[in-house]
């Protein structure tokens, strides 16, 4: 099952994380992913499924570096 929603707008502008969704994900239903607007309060990187839900990840967390990096190889 896939979490709910933690990216919320900010001023309409710009996307903010307040909180992260904390278990390991499997890396095959995430899409893309983004890193929040330097202005948020919280650095956190919005991963975006397959089925264009977004969700915050802390991007010090092993699992959240090892999905970027699988994202990043593959787009080559």
């Amino acid at each position: 099952m896939v979490p709910a929603l933690y990216a919320l707008l900010c001023n309409g502008s710009y996307q903010c994380c307040y909180k992260f969704f904390r278990l390991p994900m499997n890396k095959n239903i995430i899409s893309s992913y983004s890193m929040t607007d330097p202005r948020c309060t919280k650095t956190a990187v919005i991963l975006i499924t397959h089925r264009k839900r977004n969700i915050c990840a802390d991007p010090s967390q092993p699992w959240v570096k090892n999905v970027m990096n699988f994202l990043d190889r593959k787009s080559f």
